[in-house]
């Protein structure tokens, strides 16, 4: 098991979950973040502490297009080690439904 990052972490991109992983498993796009899951260790610190409840066990139901899309980004994207603010306008978007095809960007972002 791996825990995946969903579309409720578009345009919200909280950081809580960054400061807590135990092995630096966050990679930053430029409006969501992604855990690699072959470096997750299923610990689940992570999931408590996403304010967009954006993190789930890739075991629940519907989850491997996550899995898949968390994989291929993490690849792709800077590792990200270190929180910094959510964007201005996240409390915006949070709960938001649909976020994936609305705002969903493939370009990858700071990293630390």
């Amino acid at each position: 098991m791996t825990y995946v990052v969903t579309d409720a972490c578009i345009k919200c991109k909280y950081m809580d979950c960054v400061e807590v992983c135990p092995v630096d498993c966050f990679y930053e796009g430029d409006n969501m973040l992604v855990i690699h899951p072959a470096e997750c260790i299923d610990c689940g610190v992570c999931e408590p502490e996403c304010p967009a409840e954006a993190i789930l066990p890739d075991t629940e139901p519907g989850q491997e297009k996550w899995l898949e899309l968390n994989a291929k980004f993490a690849d792709e994207w800077p590792n990200i080690t270190q929180s910094r603010d959510a964007p201005a306008d996240a409390d915006e978007h949070k709960g938001e439904e649909g976020k994936y095809d609305k705002y969903f960007s493939p370009e990858p972002g700071e990293g630390d």
